[in-house]
């Protein structure tokens, strides 16, 4: 028997109906509208995608999008004043700085003067030091975007044998922990493989939950995967072109395979993509209720 899939699409429409709700409930009760500023240096399009795409989120749930474009030739200096402005600023809540940087800005140095309090990628050391102690902070939008669906698909995870493919500071290092923790939706086991991990499939298979973000292609085949496993691809490589000219694009697991085996699998696309931005605005939201309890 097939697979169910979960769709990532259906989770982050449904999570941006409550927070629809959510940001309309801190309007009436306490006259705060959270408010996101981006950051854009430079005319990359994939970047500009990204931003634009973000900016509709924020549109979507009511949240003030206060978007900065400027050139690629701006100083480092530059834009750090102008994170600092934002730093200050009581009408912004959230701040993300779209990577990547040109060649001559420090991305360190930008991300970390971020505020951490305003950090809703979750990338800023404080946030990554909150994160593996335990605290309630913003995790980052990936991680949090996957254990989302792990969570929303009914997929048990107390005690739950989880492995993840990867070993990334975006994703495989902060899902590990996450899934680690002592609360709901966590509480597993937790193996991390990566590229000198001997005999992968030894650990791929005892997997209750597999998470795979390798940056490669069908790395993951079915005979990888234990039977009825919930897995998660995070990949999305382009592998050539359609006939219509678009880009075609395949996970780090091989769909085809892993659906005959596993019980539960996202898509790509359509799986882990959607569930980003989404997870940056409930970040942002998250943000602006932080201003209300201090």
């Amino acid at each position: 028997m097939a697979a169910e899939i979960i769709s990532g699409k259906d989770v982050a429409a449904a999570i941006r109906v409550e927070l629809k709700e959510e940001v309309a409930e801190l309007k009436e009760k306490h006259g705060v509208v959270p408010g996101l500023a981006t950051v854009l240096v430079g005319e990359d399009p994939a970047s500009v995608s990204y931003v634009t795409a973000k900016g509709r989120g924020c549109e979507q749930i009511g949240v003030n999008s206060y978007q900065h474009s400027i050139p690629a030739d701006t100083t480092e200096e530059d834009l750090l004043k102008l994170v600092d402005e934002l730093n200050n600023d009581p009408k912004i809540n959230g701040i993300l700085v779209q990577l990547p940087l040109p060649k001559h800005i420090d991305s360190n140095k930008v991300l970390y003067a971020i505020s951490p309090d305003k950090d809703v990628d979750g990338f800023h050391p404080v946030n990554v030091g909150r994160l593996v102690i335990g605290e309630d902070v913003f995790p980052p939008c990936t991680p949090a975007g996957i254990q989302e669906l792990i969570i929303r698909s009914g997929t048990e995870t107390s005690g739950a044998e989880v492995v993840v493919v990867g070993r990334s500071n975006i994703v495989g290092k902060p899902i590990s922990i996450m899934m680690i923790q002592k609360r709901v939706g966590a509480n597993s086991t937790v193996t991390v493989c990566h590229t000198r991990t001997k005999d992968m499939a030894s650990h791929t298979k005892r997997a209750d939950i597999l998470i795979v973000a390798a940056g490669v292609p069908n790395a993951v085949t079915g005979d990888m995967i234990k039977p009825g496993a919930t897995v998660i691809d995070v990949g999305v490589n382009r592998i050539g072109m359609t006939e219509s000219g678009k880009a075609k694009l395949a996970g780090d697991v091989n769909f085809a395979e892993a659906k005959e085996v596993a019980g539960k699998i996202t898509p790509v696309p359509g799986g882990v993509g959607p569930m980003t931005i989404t997870m940056l605005l409930k970040n942002t939201v998250k943000a602006a209720k932080m201003t209300i309890q201090k």
